[in-house]
């Protein structure tokens, strides 16, 4: 463990003071967040070239800096904003699956993940530097961070098994006859038959949607039959709650975008134990150059937020122990496969070590407990109560272990009165996402693209490495919690106060393609949009940079993108052979 500072810090970056350049689009969300910590940062203004700047300087932590860019791994000219990277990296494509063609997120959505990723690249450095292996300067991208979002996504097309539920058009949400446009969610199958058929389905329709549905969070898209969207056209928004209820669905109306009202706060609250901690557990290095190299996280979690979370820690140098059921989490096997392994659950879980325990049983209670006991981190996604009702919550761990970080990445930090069921769809609906991501001339959806759920992992590790921080600096454990709601949040608040005019960030066709202006270049380049659709991509991109303006390839073949040139052979493979997107962050 570092040396304890004399202040005691109240929040981890108490008394360090932050020097910040660069476009705001880059910068905004980062500042916030290390504001919220306990920074006090200055904004000196834009720097040459687009690129952001950081330099924390503390007399009790020392110096760090950092660089955020548009361009980490593509070139400078593929890589010049927001639309760009977007476009290159795939995010258009797995976006634009619900509607069958690429499609623009209207909001900032890869500069407000590389924001978070540079405040956690930041904290990273400061917790190696306490614990006598940091690094001075670390360095992220937009590009870096669009690729981790859609990580999953490239996994799967890559692998050698197809999909088992096709990758085409359509999907939520629904409408009612009074025009409420609603999300649905169902986490089990008779839960689902059980809502259609309140509304009068016929059976076919309930079993040949149930597949698209289920698996919407894998493939972006859910091709629904029509006659499940027509029955909901057909009848009252107080009708399709009444079935929800008899079936135990959960329903929520797509909301408005309210930027209006009072500042949310910090995405995660973070708060010191008084016990006083008597030293760092020891355990595996697997990378001895990681600033977390030498800590424990254990891991209890399912689908994507506190997956990818920790999978970020392992990415730092942490030992990653996942604690998974008996037999295994199911998740393992789910196609598309690479060696009888999911080539998504290796996405977020490669190199993790796994343990089976049985939480619901007193002996695996014990047995989690005992790990616990050892560990720096502890980190799980269950519903709210399940901790306190396993006798795992921070209580009892903290007292097991006073300098535990003890982690809960949540739905909604139980900040809302009775809100639906935390997962990343429905808190697109009820958040306002779907007018956020989509221009002014698009009926407001939430994209079928895990937005929520990956920026939640994204706050989650940021939220974790602020408590080890913490933890450096008062010699106290820390308990800290991160929401969807939190990412939802942050993402509205990168979307401002203006819904994207028409057609904004719609990529324009070619004869074989599509390409993507820079927002700078989209009115420009849409005067030429006839005579580009009759050229083939790259002579079209030639044209437009001929005539002055920046734009480039739209990817909209995933499994394309490890032989892309733009990328410079930057994916690879594991040893399953499934595909590998670049670390978010480069530490010197």
């Amino acid at each position: 463990m570092g040396s304890l500072t004399a202040l005691r810090a109240a929040r981890p970056l108490e008394d360090v003071a932050v020097r910040v350049s660069g476009p705001l689009v880059l910068t905004a969300s980062a500042m916030g967040h290390l504001r919220e910590l306990g920074a006090t940062v200055c904004h000196d203004g834009p720097a040459c070239g687009g690129l952001a700047r950081f330099a924390l300087n503390s007399s009790g932590l020392g110096k760090v800096t950092a660089n955020a860019a548009w361009a980490g791994v593509l070139r400078d000219a593929d890589a010049a904003d927001e639309a760009t990277v977007q476009a290159a990296t795939g995010v258009m494509a797995v976006h634009g699956r619900r509607d069958g063609t690429p499609r623009g997120l209207a909001v900032d959505y890869a500069a407000t993940c590389a924001s978070v990723l540079t405040v956690a690249g930041l904290l990273a450095a400061l917790v190696g530097h306490a614990r006598g292996r940091g690094a001075g300067h670390v360095s992220t991208g937009a590009d870096r961070a669009a690729l981790l979002t859609v990580s999953q996504y490239l996994a799967a097309a890559s692998a050698p098994e197809a999909e088992t539920v096709p990758v085409a058009p359509g999907g939520p949400p629904f409408t009612a006859a009074d025009g409420t446009r609603f999300e649905l969610e169902a986490l089990e199958p008779g839960v689902w038959a059980g809502f259609w058929r309140a509304l009068g389905a016929l059976p076919e329709a309930i079993r040949s949607g149930w597949p698209p549905f289920q698996f919407r969070y894998a493939t972006a898209c859910a091709p629904l039959p029509e006659a499940l969207h027509a029955i909901t056209r057909d009848v009252s928004w107080s009708r399709i709650q009444q079935a929800a209820a008899i079936s135990g669905a959960e329903v929520c109306a797509v909301h408005r975008l309210d930027v209006g009202g009072a500042d949310p706060g910090p995405p995660w609250r973070i708060e010191a134990r008084t016990t006083q901690w008597a030293g760092t557990a020891a355990g595996p290095t697997p990378e001895p150059g990681g600033p977390l190299a030498g800590l424990t996280v254990l891991e209890a979690g399912r689908r994507i937020q506190a997956p990818l979370a920790a999978h970020l820690l392992r990415l730092l140098g942490a030992d990653v122990v996942r604690i998974e059921p008996p037999g295994g989490d199911p998740l393992r096997g789910m196609p598309p496969c690479c060696l009888d392994v999911s080539a998504r659950w290796l996405a977020l879980n490669r190199h993790k070590r796994a343990v089976e325990i049985d939480i619901k049983s007193p002996a695996g209670q014990a047995e989690l407990l005992e790990l616990a006991a050892g560990a720096d981190v502890f980190l799980h996604n269950w519903a709210p109560g399940k901790a306190e009702q396993l006798g795992l919550d921070n209580e009892t761990l903290g007292a097991l272990n006073p300098g535990l970080v003890y982690a809960y990445t949540s739905g909604w930090a139980g900040r809302l009165p009775d809100p639906p069921i935390g997962t990343d769809f429905m808190v697109q609906a009820r958040m306002g996402i779907g007018e956020a991501v989509r221009s002014a001339d698009e009926p407001t959806a939430p994209s079928l693209m895990t937005l929520i759920d990956v920026l939640g992992g994204l706050l989650g590790a940021e939220a974790i490495l602020a408590g080890l921080l913490l933890r450096e600096r008062t010699g106290t454990g820390v308990q800290v919690e991160s929401s969807l709601l939190g990412a939802a949040e942050t993402l509205t608040k990168a979307a401002g106060h203006q819904r994207r005019h028409a057609g904004f960030r719609k990529p324009l066709r070619t004869a074989d393609g599509w390409i993507a202006p820079t927002d700078q270049s989209a009115a420009a380049a849409q005067a030429h949009a006839p005579q580009l659709a009759e050229l083939p991509t790259d002579q079209a991109l030639t044209a437009l940079r001929e005539s002055g303006l920046t734009a480039t390839a739209v990817t909209t073949d995933l499994a394309s993108l490890p032989a892309d040139p733009r990328l410079r052979a930057s994916l690879g493979h594991d040893a399953h052979g499934s595909l590998t997107v670049p670390s978010p962050w480069r530490f010197s």
